[in-house]
Formats: structure tokens, C-alpha cells, sequence
């Protein structure tokens, strides 16, 4: 007897996989889905690894967010294809469960470049993943959206929506990836009277993307500032981060989305250059990096956020970053203002929830169902994202 055969008409497994700006590898998850009365879904996180790049394969996808040949672009599309492979075939089997299980994986791919407003290009061939798998791929998810005058983004909404709304009270889930992005999402008891309609989304800036790259570029060997020790042992330069924050991006109003298209190398390099001319030594300039970071999200709360939010959930990689989140609580520390948590603490590992995200897309692609959230994105309406490369059975 299969799975499959256990689960019957209860749900339907997917497979979501999600690589994301901070370029620290595949995120993959098998979920069990299946629908609620109420409008909502149910899902149980079954299994759940990751596959981290190695130096070179991160190498070679930052060269690429730059410049390449069309050589290059192409083999990329077809690697990252058979890494996300890798990536799936690695969660079915801590899952327990075969390509005869599954009723299709969800990948995002990685994105090389966002633009909002014209496109996106996100790589990893489908054609191998369901070769190498067995396995339906649903794939590119966001250019329906954009295709319909939205931002593309951010695409896990609906899955905050569905899936992690406080049952009575308004909350924020704030992911922390390379980029930050935040979700605000009513009660879900109000979900069936049309509450979801006025959920919002949005990207706050910079996640991770700034603090990893300064720790790459002054600590030789080193990916990221493992439990923020180096920022601890640092001081934050005010000047800098003022100065940061008045970028046109955080007066921008939502919808709106951005990536390592703002945040890029040569970002990076005249942010260093910047705390270097105030004096900064290293560990000053990634607290300074942090600190922007937590400050660019307090500041976004405070000019676009109106609603009584009571609680900000955090997840992604800076979740675990305990600097960074002690700088959140300060920054958005007020009288009656929001607590501060994690996800892991709530739900499940953080570092699965996009995946999970995109494995819902997923079901509801194949479920024939919207995955777009308009008033998130500022597409024309509801579309179905997303599409399908058959396995041959």
C-alpha cells in the first residue's frame, strides 16, 4: 500500500522547492494538502532538507545576476534544473515517499533578475526536474502575474493567507530572506465574510542580502555572520543607515517589490566604502548592515502598515539571526506596538515555509485555482500561476 492509498481523498502531496535571493541553496518540502470548509487549507509539512551551494555554485549565479553569454545562461538554466532535482529527490525520501505519491512538484527556480513592472526571469529547467523525479513540475510562477500588471511579488501570500493567519487578531508574517518581505493579514475568522481581500504584501527592503555580502567581502571564508556574533561585537554607524533609508524605494508606496537588482554588488561596495569613510572597522560595518535591515522594516511598518497588527511573525534565514532580531523588537518597539516571534516556534521550521508556499501554489495550480493576491501584487485580478511540464509515467 502507497501513501497515496493511506492519504485517499484526505489531501494531495506536493513537493515545493524555492531558492531565493540570499543565495544559500534549495529549499525543499513535501506537504500534504487538502481544503477546509471555511476557504482555508490545511497542511502537513512531511518532510523537509536543504541542499546549500557550494562556492562555485554560488559564484556562478551571482556572475550571472551580472553579465553572461548566452552559453552561460544556458547551461545555468539546465544546472539549476538538476540541482532543484537533487533537491527534490533528497525531501521525497526523508519523506518517505515515491514520485507515485506525488502529485506534482512546485518550483520556483532561482531568480536572476526581477524587474517590476516588465519582467522576470527565474532558471531551472522543468524538463529535468520531471525527468530526473517522475514527478508533474508546475514552474515560473510569477510572469502570469506580472503578465497581468502586477509585481510578481511577493507570491507567498496566498500561503500566509491560507495557511498562518492568527485565528482572531491582525498579524504580520515577515520573512527575512535575501530580500524582506512582510504580509498583513486580517483574522482568519473573517476570511469567508471577504476579509482576505484586504490582505496586503510587500518587500520592506533588504533581508540578509546586505549583511551576508559585507561579511563575504571582509571575512575571508566566511558566507554570513553565523548567530550575528560579528554584529554583536560591533557599533551601528547612524549616519550610514539614515542615509540609506532615504532611498526612493522605502517612499515608495506598495504594491512593490525589488531584489539584488537595487541591492547589488555595487550597492554593497558603496555601503562599505561609506562606513569606512565614518570610521567603521569590519564588525561595525555588518552591524551597520543589520541594523539597516531592521530599521528598513520598522520604517515600512510605519508608513504603510495602518492596520492593528498584534503580533510579527519572522521567518527565513534571518530568523536566526539573533542581533538582527533584537534589533527588530527595538525598532518596532512601541507603547501597544506588536510582539515579536518566530515561526519555527509557532508552526514549523522556518527555513521550509516559501517552500511550503510554493508547494501550495502548487495545488492550487492543479486545482485550478487563483495563486495571485491582487491587493498584494497589483495584478488586474485573480490568475492562475504557474506552468505544467507532464512527467512520462
Amino acid at each position: 500500500m502507497t501513501l497515496r492509498d493511506i492519504v485517499g481523498d484526505e489531501g494531495r502531496i506536493l513537493v515545493g522547492l524555492m531558492s531565493g535571493t540570499s543565495l544559500d541553496g534549495i529549499s525543499a518540502a513535501v506537504a500534504r494538502f487538502h481544503d477546509l470548509s471555511n476557504g482555508r487549507v490545511h497542511c502537513d509539512l512531511l518532510g523537509f532538507t536543504h541542499r546549500a551551494y557550494h562556492r562555485e555554485e554560488r559564484a556562478r549565479l551571482e556572475q550571472a545576476m551580472q553579465q553572461g553569454s548566452a552559453r552561460e545562461y544556458c547551461r545555468v538554466q539546465a544546472d539549476v534544473g538538476d540541482w532543484m532535482a537533487d533537491a527534490a529527490l533528497a525531501a521525497m525520501a526523508d519523506a518517505g515517499v515515491t514520485a507515485r505519491d506525488v502529485a506534482a512538484v512546485a518550483s520556483h527556480g532561482q531568480t536572476l533578475w526581477h524587474e517590476p513592472g516588465h519582467s522576470t526571469w527565474q532558471v531551472g529547467d522543468a524538463a529535468r526536474i520531471a525527468e530526473r523525479t517522475g514527478c508533474d513540475v508546475v514552474s515560473d510562477f510569477r510572469s502570469r502575474d506580472v503578465a497581468a500588471g502586477g509585481q510578481g511579488a511577493p507570491l507567498v501570500t496566498i500561503a500566509d493567507c491560507m495557511l498562518f493567519a492568527h485565528h482572531t487578531r491582525w498579524r504580520a508574517l515577515q520573512n527575512i530572506g535575501g530580500i524582506g518581505n512582510v504580509t498583513v493579514v486580517p483574522p482568519a475568522n473573517t476570511h469567508e465574510h471577504g476579509g482576505m481581500q484586504s490582505v496586503r504584501a510587500f518587500d520592506t527592503g533588504p533581508g540578509v542580502v546586505i549583511i551576508d555580502a559585507t561579511v563575504r567581502a571582509l571575512y575571508d571564508g566566511m558566507a554570513y555572520d553565523r548567530d550575528g556574533l560579528i554584529a554583536a561585537s560591533g557599533q551601528v554607524v547612524e549616519s550610514v543607515v539614515l542615509a540609506a533609508l532615504r532611498h526612493p524605494y522605502f517612499s515608495d508606496a506598495p504594491p512593490k517589490s525589488t531584489g539584488r537588482e537595487l541591492f547589488s554588488r555595487a550597492y554593497v561596495g558603496q555601503f562599505i566604502d561609506d562606513c569606512r569613510a565614518a570610521g567603521a572597522a569590519p564588525a561595525d560595518i555588518v552591524a551597520t548592515a543589520t541594523a539597516l535591515t531592521a530599521r528598513a522594516l520598522a520604517d515600512q511598518y510605519g508608513r504603510f502598515i495602518p492596520e492593528p497588527v498584534e503580533d510579527v511573525v519572522l521567518s527565513g534565514g534571518g530568523a536566526h539571526n539573533p542581533t538582527l532580531v533584537r534589533m527588530i523588537e527595538a525598532a518596532v518597539a512601541h507603547e501597544n506596538g506588536p510582539q515579536v516571534c518566530t515561526f519555527d516556534g509557532l508552526y514549523f521550521d522556518g527555513e521550509a515555509k516559501e517552500a511550503v508556499a510554493f508547494a501550495l501554489l502548487g495545488y492550487l495550480h492543479i486545482s485550478g485555482r487563483a495563486g495571485n493576491v491582487p491587493s498584494a501584487t497589483g495584478a488586474r485580478g485573480p490568475r492562475p500561476l504557474g506552468s505544467l511540464t507532464p512527467a512520462v509515467r
